[in-house]
């Protein structure tokens, strides 16, 4: 098993008290109680696995020798260290766990969780909207509560929602989905296949990278923010995909005119082209929203995770008719339909989406500077470019890896997201992607715990790091 995919499936290993070879074995022997390291699955040497956990060679050494004791693992010089049993075939792994995975799972300990974004609490709004929305149901009838491709309600109210932003929709032309990652996976499903080319920006949000991935697609990237439209027109993938607003994790907005040009390559080469607005509607005060892309291949995906709550579990896919046709046929093998409730409550938002994310927007501004003028004042060192809006900062480390750190950042109570896991090129390992949503108190500690770990990671050390590259939009 590679050292870093070990790594991402340990996930906070370190989180707890006690000595960490514990802390590793105890974790590893998790793993393979629950058979997520089967019998047979050869482990990383102790080297390399030390590596990608930036702790000494004695922590995993120590950690290999409990489970050895333990009858997990077995050790021979020259064949090195495997789960003990007997292998056996499984299924087609085309994927490892997300590399966020284990963050979303909630936890006890004390450690401040700034590596996935998303709203704390749902706000007043929600509340209210599923009030009216069980007032609505009490008055069903002639229903029996399976909607494939969503309530007709809510897939009325998304199309009004397109339409008041420039873009023409019938309710027909809108999807339902349980969240945006479902949408991300049933489109994986309809568009790729396996070994089948998928364009995707370097880097991305990783959900998107795992759902292709899970599709064994091969995934070809782009630099965020340039236009990309020859790359578009020159390797005809099965499957293009972008984020076009508030792009997760830079943080950029493709301009207007950049957008037309890509939506029509897009269209002439035949390019199904994703356009992932999960976050569009972030915008900092006084900052335009430009207009959703719009043309014959384009595909819109939405999900009110970001904008008003992740425990409100509703997206869409916004597409030409006989897409959606084939999306709800899919859906239907696997789900046969979203919770009725929440559809009808979110139905009761839409109208006012705009609205809540102004009413939110210069808290998450005011949370933005301070994250920023906190990094300035304890990292000044760490480049933390500023965004426009969204919900996250792509920081440059001035030397080291993403990977590594961000298990030396664990150790010392705060979760990041590490910038390898964003990339599907490989590259971006000097980066890290912070989220800004915590309260200014909760920032201020997170700042200070990251800036004792740069301490303990080396931070006065010059390494020698490449110039920056740009990330500008």
């Amino acid at each position: 098993m590679d050292p870093a995919e070990l790594a991402d499936r340990l996930g906070r290993w370190s989180a707890g008290r006690g000595p960490l070879y514990l802390l590793l074995a105890a974790r590893l022997r998790r793993l393979v109680d629950e058979g997520e390291l089967p019998p047979g699955t050869a482990l990383p040497p102790d080297r390399a696995l030390a590596s990608a956990l930036a702790v000494g060679r004695g922590t995993v050494v120590a950690a290999y020798e409990q489970l050895r004791l333990d009858g997990r693992i077995i050790r021979r010089q020259g064949s090195g260290t495997r789960v003990a049993g007997p292998a056996r075939p499984g299924p087609r792994d085309t994927t490892g766990a997300p590399v966020f995975l284990h963050l979303l799972e909630p936890r006890d300990d004390d450690v401040i969780l700034l590596a996935c974004a998303a709203p704390t609490a749902p706000p007043a709004a929600l509340p209210a909207a599923y009030e009216r929305a069980l007032s609505q149901l009490a008055t069903v009838t002639n229903d029996i509560g399976y909607h494939p491709s969503g309530h007709w309600r809510l897939r009325r109210a998304i199309a009004d929602h397109y339409t008041r932003r420039g873009v023409p929709t019938d309710p027909e032309d809108v999807l339902i989905t349980n969240g945006g990652q479902q949408a991300l996976s049933l489109l994986a499903r309809a568009f790729v296949e396996p070994g089948g080319t998928v364009l995707v920006e370097a880097p991305t949000y990783p959900g998107a990278i795992e759902a292709f991935r899970e599709q064994a697609a091969s995934l070809r990237t782009l630099p965020v923010g340039l236009d990309g439209f020859e790359t578009v027109a020159r390797t005809r993938p099965e499957l293009a995909y972008l984020v076009s607003t508030h792009h997760n994790p830079t943080g950029g907005v493709l301009p207007p005119l950049a957008r037309r040009r890509l939506a029509a390559t897009a269209a002439t080469a035949d390019v199904p082209l994703v356009d992932d607005e999960v976050l569009a509607h972030l915008a900092f005060p006084g900052q335009p929203t430009p207009p959703p892309l719009a043309g014959e291949t384009v595909i819109s995906l939405g999900s009110l995770s970001k904008s008003v709550w992740g425990g409100l579990r509703i997206g869409w896919i916004r597409a030409a008719r006989p897409i959606i046709d084939r999306l709800a046929r899919l859906r239907a093998v696997h789900d046969l339909g979203g919770n009725v409730a929440a559809q009808l409550a979110a139905a009761e938002l839409l109208p006012r989406l705009e609205t809540l994310c102004r009413d939110t927007a210069a808290d998450r501004q005011a949370r933005h500077d301070h994250l920023r003028a906190e990094l300035a004042r304890r990292l000044p060192q760490w480049q933390a470019p500023p965004v426009t809006g969204g919900q996250t900062l792509w920081v440059r480390l001035p030397h080291g890896d993403g990977d590594s750190f961000a298990q030396t950042a664990l150790r010392h109570g705060v979760a990041v997201l590490p910038g390898s896991g964003l990339d599907a090129s490989g590259g971006s390992r000097e980066f890290v992607r912070i989220h800004f949503l915590a309260d200014p108190g909760t920032l201020t500690e997170a700042v200070h715990r990251l800036a004792t770990a740069w301490q303990t990671y080396g931070g006065g050390a010059d390494r020698g790091a490449p110039a920056p590259r740009s990330m500008a939009i």
